[in-house]
């Protein structure tokens, strides 16, 4: 998204950091300095969850549809769900990416999303030409994945800023942004189609196989975010906007005969760039689409609607054919992952056009609030404002609180909890366990940017002087940090192995193509993501619908939508027993899961897996069943989770994973009231003051715990690379172990 994709060019590592929300100073009241071991590759560790994955990804064929198509089964159809991330290190050295590739296994990783850009750059190249570093990179880093038995995603192209003065699209020279313009404009779908070919087809010198032929090569997407619903396409340039409306008249000759009868289906509407003698027909603003609409105008609007419409989908069917028939690419196809100018009435269109391909996606994040600043986008600075909510609090701004598409697995291709929010360690056990519940079938978290962790997530070359200290420009987008990659070894078993049940359909919308025609307001709807680099205004919106179903029941179970049915066998279960505003708390339809969103506190009570998360000390001792925590951390995330497919009750083999707030050494934030963009809102939050240093300080574990397991003899403190620390000394007594954490325990394991 914008300029955050302009620091991955630049070659630059992203960081989403960690700032607190109700401690004003600097540093944690007591902490420790986060350490990655240097000789990880040492035998012996006691957590590395490199058995999750095959031998060699695809070592069975490739990845196909469930019989539903609902969900992913690997090649001999074993159900399969991806913990995944965004990698940066295709662009790294050969001992970087097999490093790295280590690193994601042992952390539970089994899908990778290449986001790449193989269009040629540089100094006006031309249409066909390729970019060669970009295609052996990833060449090579597809290789060193598949020996870890991780899966690839390859996402080959996207419109921003590409050199276009020698590739003939009228209207667009020089370094030009392409919105809109692969849908419609065959030059460039030349261009495209010349560049996947050299991508796809071409031997894997280090494989000896072509991508397409590679089953560790799980999912093709089209193109990165871009839609025709979208605001970017106002800025088609006129030369196109003439083209496509070019397109819309012959449509629309199509429909009614002749422009003239379109004009009186219409009751006579005109439009200034309406030159009907020429085939011309003007193309309405964007901003009509999301509108309430009548007369002439409801009926132009839903004619352009369904053009555009039946043309976006039209080229993903037409990718889709090209992918698998001309190149011979034998992988799944997604059509792309973006958003749209309203979710009510255009989120559904989108999807539909999606539908073309094998894959839904969608590209959402948490951020927590607002974060104001010069350079938002891609940086933290000294200065910049923020608001710092935590997601347990504010619900409605989940990521996985998606409508899916019968017949389709959903994918989130890049997410992540966006600094500097503080509240970093929270994201990992949601997403595991709302995805669980909601069958969505893959969660790409953005972005891996070092082997490892990242020690050093500033960019060092910007210096900023801020009452008299030295520093450094904070980087902004990762997930290379322990208070997210940190946290996924235990959620990644939760998510992989089922530890969390899926829940039946709760909401079920079958929806006329007609119905998406006209915008029709669907029964539920999706809140409205905010991207800082494209989107005006001050951040994530609500759509609330008079007579919608609960937006909360997101978290309930399934939420589905069918294009294309029957409208009236759409259905929603009786919410009442799960969806308490009173108290301000939702349970999942399954009974194992529960958010109080007025505490913040989070809690999973399943057979092999157990958890809590938010404010632990204010809501005070938690008891789930076979786990009961004591914990006098402000804010925490605590995971207990079975390695050996037992009930913790009677499991031999237990991980106990802690993540609390985590902050850069010096980190200064004060209290501020402060101003939206537009200076039209007021917020309370904070203003960052000083960035700190390049050491990471964890926040101190403070937790007694309580396993009723009578099986349990020993406890052992891990390092963050997984090899045993020293035993611990527990409690045995009762058929229970009771233990009290060090306070720089991440990870313990119970045998």
């Amino acid at each position: 998204m914008g300029n955050r994709r302009l620091v991955r060019w630049l070659g630059l590592a992203a960081l989403a950091l960690l700032a607190g929300r109700a401690v004003p100073s600097s540093a944690q009241s007591a902490g420790w300095t986060f350490t990655y071991p240097a000789d990880t590759a040492r035998p012996g560790a006691m957590l590395d969850l490199r058995y999750l994955n095959e031998a060699v990804a695809g070592e069975s064929g490739f990845v196909r549809l469930s019989p539903d198509g609902n969900s992913f089964v690997l090649g001999n159809g074993k159900p399969a769900r991806f913990w995944a991330v965004g990698s940066d290190l295709y662009r790294g050295t050969p001992e970087e990416m097999d490093r790295h590739a280590r690193f994601l296994a042992r952390m539970g990783v089994n899908m990778v999303r290449l986001h790449t850009q193989i269009a040629p750059d540089g100094d006006a190249p031309g249409l066909t030409d390729v970019n060669e570093k970009e295609i052996d990179g990833i060449q090579r880093f597809v290789a060193a994945l598949k020996k870890q038995g991780i899966y690839s995603t390859i996402s080959p192209y996207w419109a921003n800023a590409k050199p276009a003065t020698k590739w003939n699209i009228a209207g667009y020279t020089g370094k030009a942004d392409l919105w809109g313009l692969l849908f419609f404009d065959e030059n460039l779908q030349t261009g495209y189609k010349a560049w996947v070919r050299a991508l796809y087809t071409r031997k894997n010198p280090y494989t000896g196989i072509s991508l397409a032929q590679d089953p560790s090569v799980a999912i093709i997407q089209v193109q990165n975010e871009d839609s025709l619903f979208f605001w970017t396409m106002m800025g088609l340039k006129p030369e196109q906007q003439a083209r496509l409306g070019a397109k819309f008249g012959a449509w629309l000759t199509t429909k009614y005969g002749s422009l003239p009868k379109a004009q009186a289906a219409w009751g006579g509407l005109t439009h200034p760039n309406d030159h009907f003698a020429e085939g011309q027909v003007g193309l309405e603003n964007v901003y009509q689409m999301t509108q309430d609409q009548s007369g002439g105008m409801a009926a132009r609007v839903r004619d352009e609607v369904q053009f555009l419409a039946e043309t976006q989908r039209g080229f993903y069917q037409m990718m889709a054919s090209y992918y698998h028939k001309d190149l011979g690419c034998k992988q799944l196809i997604n059509a792309s992952n973006w958003i749209t100018a309203d979710p009510i009435r255009l989120n559904d269109i989108e999807r539909y056009t999606y539908t073309a391909a094998d894959v839904l996606a969608v590209n959402r994040y948490y951020e927590g609030g607002q974060h104001i600043g010069p350079n938002n986008g891609w940086r933290i600075d000294p200065g910049d404002h923020f608001s710092d909510i935590s997601a347990l609090l504010n619900p409605r701004d989940l990521p996985t609180n998606l409508k899916q598409v019968v017949g389709h697995p959903m994918m989130i291709t890049e997410s992540t909890w966006v600094a500097p929010l503080g509240f970093q360690a929270e994201g990992p056990l949601l997403m595991a366990a709302y995805e669980s519940l909601t069958g969505v079938s893959a969660f790409y978290w953005f972005s891996a940017t070092r082997p490892e962790y990242d020690s050093d997530p500033y960019f060092n070359f910007i210096n900023i002087n801020s009452g008299g200290v030295n520093n450094h420009a904070m980087q902004k987008w990762t997930a290379s940090v322990p208070s997210i990659i940190g946290n996924f070894p235990a959620n990644a078993i939760l998510y992989r192995t089922n530890a969390v049940a899926q829940g039946a359909a709760v909401v079920h919308e079958e929806r006329p193509l007609n119905s998406l025609w006209e915008r029709q307001i669907p029964m539920i709807a999706e809140d409205r993501s905010f991207d800082p680099n494209r989107d005006s205004g001050t951040g994530t919106q609500q759509s609330n619908l008079a007579k919608g179903v609960d937006p909360l029941a997101f978290l309930v179970g399934r939420v589905e939508v069918k294009f294309g049915g029957d409208q009236t066998k759409s259905h929603a279960v009786d919410l009442a027993p799960y969806i308490h505003h009173d108290t301000k708390t939702v349970q999942s339809i399954t009974g194992e899961l529960k958010l109080d969103y007025g505490k913040g506190l989070f809690t999973v009570r399943a057979p092999r897996a157990q958890a809590a998360c938010g404010f632990l000390k204010t809501a005070g001792p938690q008891d789930l069943g076979d786990v009961a925590l004591d914990s006098g951390n402000d804010y925490a995330s605590i995971v207990v989770v079975s390695m050996d497919g037992q009930p913790i009750r009677a499991s031999h083999k237990i991980l106990v994973q802690v993540g609390t707030r985590v902050r850069p050494l010096g980190w200064k934030q004060t209290p501020a009231t402060f101003n939206s963009a537009d200076g039209k809102q007021t917020f309370q939050g904070f203003t960052v003051e000083t960035t700190g240093g390049p050491r990471l300080v964890v926040a101190s574990t403070d937790l007694t715990m309580t396993v009723r397991n009578s099986g349990l003899t020993k406890a052992t403190l891990l390092d963050p690379a997984g090899h045993p620390v020293h035993a611990l000394t527990p409690t045995i007594a009762g058929g229970s172990m009771k233990l009290k954490l060090p306070a720089d325990a991440m990870y313990v394991i119970l045998e």
